[in-house]
Parts: structure tokens; C-alpha cells; sequence
């Protein structure tokens, strides 16, 4: 075919482009047992090599898939490391030799901070050693955007070997006889995977003390987007470095421990709004973090961005007895409730700030036992409630945790200001303080709270979890004032993540609404990363096969439904799978999966040149089908049509099957042959100078090589582009227009 031809031309002519440049870093930090690099496009870079020094290792290359390329600059993030000084050295590579290399000056990289019961009887949850490193014979596999359905490993017990896809592999685990330590790394945005649990993705391993699994994002900009994590049967299981937005599983948690886990550490994440639930009190989504019927359990320096219902604590243990979790260093960040809600457990939350919280802060229930440690509020409406009595119950008689027994809170050194109300046990301002109290507020951290001291409803004490040094682990909190400036600056994805907001205090304080511009934010947010290097190729981590750095070929351009699911780098598909729907044989290919065309399917892409698309549907199909609201009739299930450069959008006409889909450009003469595109661009080769005809208005372009190095950037006054300083090769050609941007690809001569 005359594409597959170009593309072959287009590999060979960038074969022989010369390269002379050197590196120029622009940032290069530590962060918590990572580091991290960034750096300026090289001209004539095919790849990058990455090298860290440091802590008795010298020049270990980093994996491929950790450098990554921003259009404008590219980054490489190394985790794994333990606390010390590092230097990271970056070699460009040009016709397979390292040119030009850069080292960068002493990155300290600092040690996380493994405080809480998820650390208690000398257990270190996840993949990572207690210094950082990673765990004796770790496997480490790698999930993106295109690998998340293809990646592929033998699990030691799993039903069928190889595991394809990253639930499959979770499911390897899942009966807990593989006890090598899993490193899940998670690069980019990330959608729904083909194959879940109901939109959850589900992490077990049948409680194997002996297995250990982290599942973490790389570097500031990892997104599980419109899904969930869900822990069950778990034991040593860590999530870290995630952002978790718009989740639409049927649970509707960002992130639920929700049956018999131990050992538990969730950390750095950001907590965005989930989709609404059917319930009044779900328009932000459901839950944020869950924790039920699990134990020792650590919840740090997460950063929730004004979810509704933050942390559910306890649901249906029935028993007070050997459940205990941690909470520290958290943000709660204009959050509205349950930070957390109590049932049960015995929980320890320290240094937490609490910013702006519409309804309340710490609630205890059901027997529960809650220290409440050195946390900064902030306009927190209640700081502390016990269900049943004081301010629970003060405005409102029915109260607020659905008339539950109460459960005593216990409090120290905690800084409180902006607060409706709060009311200590015996202050004198409030002449029945000895019964409708928030909290117990000790005046040293050793004190115990008297046994006498009981709820208003169900009478229960307080067990004093927190002076059994059998129990408690060691620890040093901050301040109150300390813990407020820790919490801002490291909870959440590293660095505070790519997701910028800011909330306006004097309306979110007190609002419990959802933020409808935070949510138009999320719904509409889109990565701004370009590739990924090795994207999808196969190494000894047991990645599965793909395309790739992420450009995209001919490949790319046939979508086969049957093989490739929803997942594909070319084609934006939207809409449900079916291999119920019969079978179809095409072009000697025998389809036996579809994309079911409904009235939410959607299927999007980019045409940069003239071309003809595909569309196989089941035989005999010949209803109607609509691109760009035009409807077209297939003939005997086949439809092709003709397409011109631009973008395209594929809905539904009548209900259908579609089971394959290819996109194949004319490219005979040249890019935008025909005369009523909007933007032409000849002669194609060209050797000099690059004509450009439009008939919108373009302000700048840019050339980029076929790794996506920018190599030139200019504003765009005149009618075409002088290439003639340009080596041979094949080039990407970006034009910024009026009504966005377009990218085409030109052969100089």
C-alpha cells in the first residue's frame, strides 16, 4: 500500500539526519525516593538514554518507559530510589550512539515517611524495601494509555498463562501463589481498561503475607480516569503517586478497601470529584477513600480537592476489637464530610489540615475510638462530632450519622479556628458539657481518658488505644501550624501534581455544592503528554507488544474490535463491547466482537490528508450510520467514504455492530490534494520552500521530527515556510489555526 511505502521512506530518510547538539536541562529534583529530569528537545535525537549515580550505584540506565515527551521538553522520573545525593545523566542517541550527553549537579532525594499501622509487627506494605528500593526480584510491568489491555505475564497459579491485560495479571495474584513482588507502574492518563470489575479495577492476593504489590503513577501527571481501585483479600498492598478523577464505577469509590485486607498504605494521591450517584448526597460522587472491615492501615499525605463524602471508616465489623488505621498529613481541602466517619475502628488521625470543610470534620460512631492529634482546622464548620450528642444534635435532633450509637474522640494539641461550634468534655462555658461534649481534650498526649467518660447513647468508653505501647508504633508529629505547611506542600502526586485549582475561600468554605467549573475542569481534562519512549515494546518486565513511541502508523489506523477492544491510539472510541452480536469474515480476518453503535457510542478522530475510511459492520447491515451528522448507508454491511483532512465524528443512525474500522490515506500527491481543504501544504517532497494555502487564519508553526522533537517554532505572517536549512528527512508539520491546531507530515528532500 502507498502508506505503508511512506512510512518505510520516512524511517529510512530520518535514519541519516546528523546530530550534533548537546542537552540543556531545565530542572532536575528529588522528591520522595524519586528523582526526576527535564530537559530541552535535541535535534536529531531518535531516543534518549537516562543514567542515575548515586548511594553506591553507578550509571544504571532507567527503563525506556519512563522517559517521556512533552512537545516542548521531555522528562524522565526514576522511583525506586533510597534517601541520599544522586546525579542523573542524559545521553541523546543518534544512529544508535550516545552524543552530546549532560549530567546534572547533586539531587538529594528524600525518604517517605512510613509512619502509622500500616507499619506495625515489622511489616513494609507494597513492593518497596522499608529504604525505598525496590524488593528482591520484583517485577515491574508498565501501564499506559496503550499497553493497559495488551501487557502480558506469566503469573505463578493463575487459571491461564499468559495474564493479557492489567486485571488479568491482577487476577494472577490473586489466589496468592506468586510471592514476587509486583511493581505496577502507571504512566500517563489512563481510561477505563477493557476488562474490569464493574469500572473497578480489583487488587487480591487471598491475604499471602508473603506477597507484596504497589501500584504507583510516574512522576506529576498519572490519571486513573473514569475508574476506581478496589482492595480486597489484600495484604500488603500500597497505591501511591495517583490521581483518581470522574470515577463511574458501579461502587462509585475513588478508592475502596472493602472486605478482609491487613497491611494497607495509601499515599500522595489526589482525590478528585467522582461521577454523581443516585443518591442526593452523591452529587460529588460516592465515596473518596473507604476503608471496611480491614486493619492496620495507613492513609497519608493525600490530598482530597473537595469531595463530598472523603473517608468511610467501618461498615457492618460489628466489633471494636483489632481494627486500627492511621490518618496523617492528609488535606482536606475544601472538603465536605467524613475525614473520617467512624464506625468501630480505633483510629489515629494526626497532622491533618482541615481546610475549609462545609459540614464537618471528625465524627465518631458505633463505639468507635478516635485520637485526634495536632491538626490544623481552618474554617472547619464542625470540628469533631460524636453521633447522638453535643453538636451533633444541637441544631438538629436527628443528628447527622443516622441515629448510630456514639463513639468517643479524644484530642491534643489540635489548633481550631473559624468553627461553628465546638464543645470540650467539662468546659465550664457549657453547663452540660459532661454529656453532650464533641471531644475529651487531654492536656498531654500520655493521658487517658477515663473510663467513666462514656457516650450519650450506647454508653461506651474509650479504649486508649493510643498509651498501649504493646500497640502504638513510633512517630514525631508536627505542630499543628507545621502539619498545615507539610500537608500543603507534599500531599498529593509529586510536586502537587499537573492539576492546578484554586479554591475561593470566601465561597467554598461554606459550600457543600459541587464546584460546577472544578467539575467542568476534570471532565474536560486532557493530558499533555505526547509519547512515551518504548511505549508498548516488549522487555523483560513483560510488556506486551505495541506501536511503539507513540507515533502514529498504518497500524494505528486499523482498528480490529475483536483484537483490540476500545484501546487504540488513533481512534477516541466510546461505547460497549459485544462478542454476542455474531460473526463477521472480512478480508480473511473472522470478527467476532463489536462496538455496539448506540445512542452514547462515539467514535472521534484526526484526518490530516485525503483518504478512504472503512467500516465493516454485520453482514447484511445496510441501516443508516452518521459521520459529522451526515447519514450514510453501508452496502451489505461494508461502508467506505470518502474523507479530506480534519476531524471527524462517528454516531449512531440506526442500532448496529460495527466489528472493523480502517483509515487509509492517498497519498499520490502529496498532503491536501484537494482544493477544498481548508489548509493546503506544497509541493510534497519539497526542497525548499513549503507552500501554505489557507482559508482560515494561521498564526505560528511548528517542525517537529517523527519522534516529536520540536526543531523550529515561528510566528506565521507569510503564505509558506522556508525548509531549505533543514536536512533531508521526514518531518512533523504542526499549523496553529483559527479554529485549533493541525499537524501534517512532509518529506524534505
Amino acid at each position: 500500500m502507498k502508506y505503508l511505502f511512506l512510512v518505510i521512506s520516512l524511517l529510512a530518510l530520518s535514519g541519516n539526519m546528523i546530530f550534533a547538539q548537546s542537552v540543556t536541562l531545565i530542572e532536575s529534583v528529588g522528591w520522595f525516593e524519586t528523582a526526576m529530569v527535564k530537559w530541552q528537545p535535541v535535534e536529531g535525537a531518535e531516543s534518549f538514554n537516562v543514567y542515575y549515580s548515586g548511594e553506591g550505584n553507578t550509571e544504571v540506565k532507567i527503563d525506556d518507559q519512563l522517559i517521556r515527551n512533552y512537545g516542548d521538553y521531555f522528562r524522565a522520573d526514576i522511583p525506586g530510589l533510597k534517601a541520599g545525593d544522586y546525579t542523573i545523566k542524559v545521553a541523546p542517541v543518534s544512529n544508535g550512539v550516545e552524543t552530546g550527553v549532560t549530567v546534572s549537579g547533586t539531587i538529594t532525594v528524600y525518604a517517605h515517611d512510613r509512619a502509622g499501622f500500616a507499619f506495625s509487627n515489622n511489616r513494609v506494605p507494597g513492593a518497596y524495601n522499608h529504604d525505598g528500593t525496590p524488593k528482591d526480584n520484583a517485577v515491574i510491568i508498565y501501564i499506559t494509555e496503550n499497553t493497559k489491555n495488551t501487557i502480558s505475564m506469566d503469573v505463578t497459579g493463575a487459571n491461564e498463562n499468559p495474564c493479557v491485560g492489567l486485571q488479568a495479571i491482577l487476577d494472577g495474584f490473586k489466589k496468592g501463589n506468586d510471592n514476587r513482588p509486583l511493581i505496577v507502574r502507571l504512566v500517563g492518563q489512563i481510561t477505563d481498561p477493557s476488562f474490569n470489575y464493574k469500572g473497578d479495577i480489583v487488587v487480591e492476593n487471598s491475604n499471602n503475607a508473603s506477597s507484596y504489590i504497589t501500584i504507583e503513577g510516574i512522576g506529576d501527571d498519572a490519571v486513573v480516569d473514569g475508574w476506581g481501585i478496589r482492595i480486597k483479600n489484600g495484604s500488603n498492598i500500597e497505591l501511591r503517586n495517583l490521581a483518581f478523577m470522574n470515577c463511574n464505577s458501579d461502587e462509585g469509590d475513588n478508592i475502596g478497601l472493602q472486605q478482609d485486607n491487613d497491611y494497607i498504605w495509601v499515599h500522595h494521591c489526589d482525590l478528585f470529584y467522582g461521577d454523581a450517584g443516585s443518591d442526593s448526597d452523591q452529587a460529588k460522587g460516592d465515596g473518596a477513600l473507604d476503608c471496611k472491615k480491614s486493619t492496620y492501615v495507613t492513609f497519608s499525605y493525600n490530598h482530597f480537592w473537595d469531595t463530598g463524602k472523603s473517608c468511610l471508616l467501618g461498615l457492618g465489623e460489628d466489633t471494636t476489637e483489632g481494627l486500627f488505621v492511621t490518618y496523617h498529613h492528609n488535606w482536606f481541602d475544601h472538603s465536605d464530610s467524613r475525614h473520617p466517619r467512624v464506625r468501630f475502628f480505633s483510629a489515629h488521625v494526626y497532622n491533618n489540615y482541615f481546610d475549609g470543610n462545609a459540614k464537618y470534620g471528625v465524627g465518631a460512631t458505633n463505639g468507635s475510638s478516635v485520637f485526634v492529634e495536632a491538626n490544623y482546622f481552618r474554617n472547619c464548620k464542625y470540628p469533631m462530632m460524636i453521633s447522638q450528642q453535643g453538636t451533633d444534635i444541637f441544631y438538629d435532633p436527628d443528628g447527622t450519622f443516622s441515629g448510630e450509637d456514639g463513639g468517643i474522640i479524644k484530642a491534643f494539641n489540635n489548633y481550631i479556628e473559624g468553627q461553628n461550634r465546638f464543645v470540650a468534655w467539662g468546659d465550664e462555658a457549657f453547663s452540660n458539657s459532661a454529656t453532650q461534649f464533641d471531644a475529651y481534650v487531654v492536656s498531654a498526649r500520655e493521658e487517658e481518658v477515663p473510663v467513666e467518660v462514656v457516650t450519650a447513647q450506647g454508653a461506651h468508653s474509650y479504649n486508649n488505644f493510643d498509651t498501649n505501647s504493646a500497640l502504638m508504633y513510633d512517630y514525631n508529629p508536627d505542630t499543628p501550624e507545621a502539619a498545615k505547611a507539610n500537608a500543603m506542600e507534599y500531599s498529593g502526586r509529586m510536586q502537587g501534581g499537573d492539576f492546578v485549582w484554586t479554591f475561593n475561600n470566601s465561597v467554598d468554605d461554606a459550600s457543600y455544592a459541587v464546584n460546577q467549573a472544578l467539575k467542568n475542569a476534570l471532565t474536560s481534562y486532557q493530558t499533555t503528554l505526547v509519547s512515551i519512549q518504548g511505549d508498548g515494546e516488549s522487555d523483560d518486565t513483560g510488556n506486551g507488544d505495541d506501536n511503539g513511541d507513540g507515533e502514529v502508523t498504518e497500524g494505528d489506523m486499523v482498528h480490529n474490535f475483536t483484537l483490540s477492544g476500545l484501546n487504540s491510539t488513533f481512534y477516541t472510541i466510546s461505547g460497549n463491547l459485544s462478542d454476542s452480536k455474531g460473526t463477521v469474515e472480512y478480508n480473511g480476518l473472522t470478527l467476532t466482537q463489536c462496538l455496539k453503535i448506540e445512542s452514547a457510542t462515539t467514535i472521534s478522530f484526526n484526518s490530516t490528508m485525503v483518504g478512504k475510511l472503512t467500516l465493516v459492520f454485520n453482514t447484511g447491515f445496510e441501516g443508516s450510520f452518521k459521520i459529522n451528522g451526515t447519514v450514510y448507508n453501508p452496502t451489505n454491511g461494508v461502508l467506505v467514504v470518502d474523507v479530506t483532512a480534519g476531524d471527524y465524528l462517528l454516531t449512531k443512525g440506526e442500532v448496529a455492530n460495527l466489528y472493523f474500522m480502517s483509515l487509509v490515506y492517498d497519498t499520490s500527491t502529496g498532503i491536501e490534494r484537494r482544493e477544498d481543504q481548508k489548509v493546503r501544504l506544497y509541493p510534497n517532497p519539497v526542497s525548499d520552500y513549503l507552500n501554505i494555502i489557507a482559508n482560515e487564519k494561521c498564526s505560528k508553526i511548528e517542525v517537529y521530527t517523527l519522534q516529536g522533537v520540536l526543531l523550529q517554532a515561528k510566528e506565521l505572517y507569510e503564505n509558506g515556510f522556508d525548509m531549505s536549512h533543514i536536512a533531508s528527512g521526514a518531518y512533523l508539520i504542526k499549523i496553529y489555526t483559527t479554529n485549533g491546531p493541525k499537524t501534517y507530515t512532509i518529506i524534505k528532500k
